[in-house]
């Protein structure tokens, strides 16, 4: 994939897309210079066809104006391809890049996971290819139909920049009516939608409990502070789009009596007239449209912000060295873990070294810290300080779509996603079907696949299909068992697993054993650790115990006795 190294992702990638920017300009001025062919047309007409009463000339210069016109109307096509292909241009250069922006974002804090960044990119997109953005090509030509103007007469001249004073300070005033109204808007439309989003993913909890009411309660709450906040602006906008019109055609009529003022004068010829007030009309149409397309460019103007905002946060990753293959050595030194959003450590001096092969189990009570461990040693929160070590080299300094084939991860809350079975557990890479029944036979679900609508190939994820917790967990522990990856954390890997499913996750760990992959097991449940190497206790972020297995149960169990003798000996006294 291919990234934008620069502080504003944004502006280069518009920078690359200046050659389509020159070329809309380049036709957009063809095309205002042929927009001169109806008061020319209008000129000669009243001037010369009626003057001479000569059809002759009259059909030719209707065929040259409709030609003129023709030409027109194919030019302003061709921009409009060129602009819909400059933000088809910009969203490829873009959207990875938002993409993966957006997902980083969401490690770092998990409760801000949004899709905002790719509908930002979308709305900016969509005005670059709307009709707001041809404003912005014809404003630099309104003072050369104020100059034909002059050269018709200086009063008419005179009068069209005043009109176009006028309505450009309706244009400011607009804008600095609306701004901060529109910008304030879309926040709480943005607050509304995110809330409405993490209500859907707990439609089962709000269904069953009754808890619909309430949640729908806060979510029109804020649905109406939006509402409110944008009927204001919308208000504040359509008083000043309104008087833009009204004022607009005003002017419009205002020229034409001027006009005919001079033409009593003998000053005008009847075709000037008539020709210098659609020059005026077209010399104010960009404002116009400036005006009544504002909200559009305020929506993108704000997006193009919150957008920065992002990229800005969330840097382009450089690519490291490729280093080789790990083999499962984890070393883990003074690791201190602040969770995103918080100031206080998870985890403090965390000190552990495992050799490549060895299975760790992790235990301890709950808020002990441990798959906050889990989540340091796969690189998805960064350390405060410390580090963690594969092979020896920091997690960091592997590329992690070079290191992720070498590791396998069964998290607490298992996600499967919208794909066929083989693609989630191919983990949507190329698939290979001897690697996918392998995994599959590994975490012992192979014959449970097989007994699905369409097998291998039954579809699933998030939305579809109706999966046990149990059988969701084991194609996840297929998914993570893909490729033989030399590294497996199983956070919880027993949480919903029947006695069979029990049995299955314990042929798979010897299985592990056997290919000499270093796992490492966070369970409550003490009949898989029966099939570790090492036992790591952990409380209150620091670890307590650590060593051979056995040795650490012996450990336990004399703290155990000592603090059963000690509160006999109180119960005593």
């Amino acid at each position: 994939m291919s990234t934008v190294h620069t502080t504003d992702d944004i502006k280069a990638a518009l920078k690359y897309s200046k050659k389509g920017f020159f070329a809309a300009g380049f036709f957009s001025m063809f095309i205002n210079l042929l927009m001169l062919t109806g008061p020319l047309y209008m000129l000669q007409v009243y001037d010369r066809v009626v003057a001479s009463r000569s059809l002759e000339t009259l059909l030719f210069l209707t065929l040259i104006m409709i030609f003129m016109f023709g030409v027109v109307g194919v030019l302003e096509w061709v921009r409009s391809r060129i602009l819909v292909r400059i933000g088809n241009q910009l969203d490829q250069r873009l959207s990875q890049r938002v993409y993966s922006a957006m997902f980083e974002l969401g490690i770092r804090s998990p409760n801000q996971r949004t899709s905002q960044p790719l509908s930002d990119l979308t709305s900016i997109r969509q005005f670059m290819t709307g009709n707001g953005l041809f404003a912005f090509f014809d404003v630099p030509w309104m003072p050369i139909y104020i100059g034909l103007l002059f050269v018709f007469h200086p009063a008419f001249g005179w009068f069209a920049t005043a009109a176009a004073v006028i309505l450009f300070c309706v244009a400011v005033l607009n804008e600095r009516s609306t701004k901060k109204l529109l910008s304030e808007a879309n926040g709480e439309n943005i607050k509304a939608q995110n809330l409405a989003t993490s209500n859907l993913r707990n439609a089962e909890v709000l269904h069953a409990m009754g808890m619909l009411p309430s949640i729908m309660g806060r979510w029109f709450k804020q649905h109406q502070t939006f509402l409110e906040k944008q009927t204001q602006a919308s208000d504040k906008a359509g008083i000043y789009s309104n008087l833009s019109k009204v004022l607009r055609m005003i002017f419009q009529s205002l020229i034409l009596g001027l006009g005919a003022y001079y033409v009593v004068l003998n000053e005008m010829s009847p075709g000037m007239m008539i020709a210098g007030s659609i020059l005026m009309g077209r010399a104010l149409a960009p404002l116009d449209l400036l005006i009544n397309s504002w909200s559009g460019f305020n929506n993108a103007r704000a997006a193009r912000g919150r957008l920065t905002e992002v990229l800005t946060a969330i840097p382009a990753d450089e690519r490291n060295m490729q280093l080789p293959a790990p083999t499962g050595q984890v070393n883990i030194e003074n690791l201190v873990v602040v969770p995103p959003g918080s100031k206080t450590p998870a985890l403090s001096g965390i000190n552990i070294n495992v050799l490549p092969g060895q299975h760790v189990g992790i235990v301890g009570p709950s808020a002990a810290g441990k798959s906050t461990l889990a989540r340091a040693m796969l690189g998805i929160w960064p350390s405060y300080a410390g580090a963690v070590r594969i092979d020896g080299a920091e997690i960091q300094h592997y590329n992690a779509d070079e290191l992720g084939p070498h590791i396998g991860y069964l998290p607490q809350d298992i996600e499967l996603f919208n794909g066929t079975v083989s693609e989630n557990i191919a983990r949507f890479g190329e698939i290979d079907p001897g690697k996918v029944v392998a995994a599959a036979k590994k975490a012992g679900v192979h014959e449970l696949i097989l007994r699905l609508p369409e097998a291998y190939d039954t579809p699933i994820g998030a939305d579809i299909g109706s999966l046990s917790g149990g059988q969701r967990q084991r194609i996840g522990l297929a998914r993570a068992l893909y490729d033989s990856p030399k590294i497996v954390v199983l956070d919880e890997p027993n949480s919903n697993l029947d006695e069979q499913g029990e049995q299955a996750l314990t042929h798979t760990m010897d299985i592990l054993k056997q290919e000499g992959a270093t796992v490492f097991v966070i369970s409550h449940r003490t009949s898989i650790l029966r099939h570790i190497d090492k036992l790591l206790v952990m409380k209150d972020g620091k670890v307590q115990h650590f060593g051979p297995r056995d040795e650490v149960m012996k450990q336990l169990a004399a703290v155990k006795a000592e603090l059963a003798k000690i509160a006999n000996a109180s119960a005593s006294a």
